[in-house]
C-alpha cells in the first residue's frame, strides 16, 4: 500500500471519502479485495485481504 497518482492502466474506487487506486491487471488477479481499518491489542492498522493465495503473491516477487 502506497500513495500514488492514478495512471492510465489503473482502476479507481471511492469509498467513504477515500480513493483507492489499483493496477487494473493486478486487480483482475486479486479481486475481490477487502480493505479494513482495524484496532487490536497491538494498535490500529489497515487490513487488506483478497482471494489470491499468499503463495501466488510471493511467486510474483513481492515480499510477504
Amino acid at each position: 500500500m502506497a500513495l500514488d497518482e492514478p495512471q492510465e492502466n489503473d482502476e479507481i474506487f471511492d469509498d467513504n471519502g477515500i480513493t483507492y487506486i489499483i493496477n487494473r491487471q493486478l486487480f483482475e488477479q486479486t479481486k475481490p479485495i477487502h480493505v479494513d481499518f482495524i484496532t487490536t491489542h497491538m494498535g490500529s492498522e489497515f487490513s487488506i485481504s483478497s482471494n489470491m493465495s499468499r503463495n501466488s503473491l510471493c511467486a510474483s516477487g513481492c515480499s510477504c
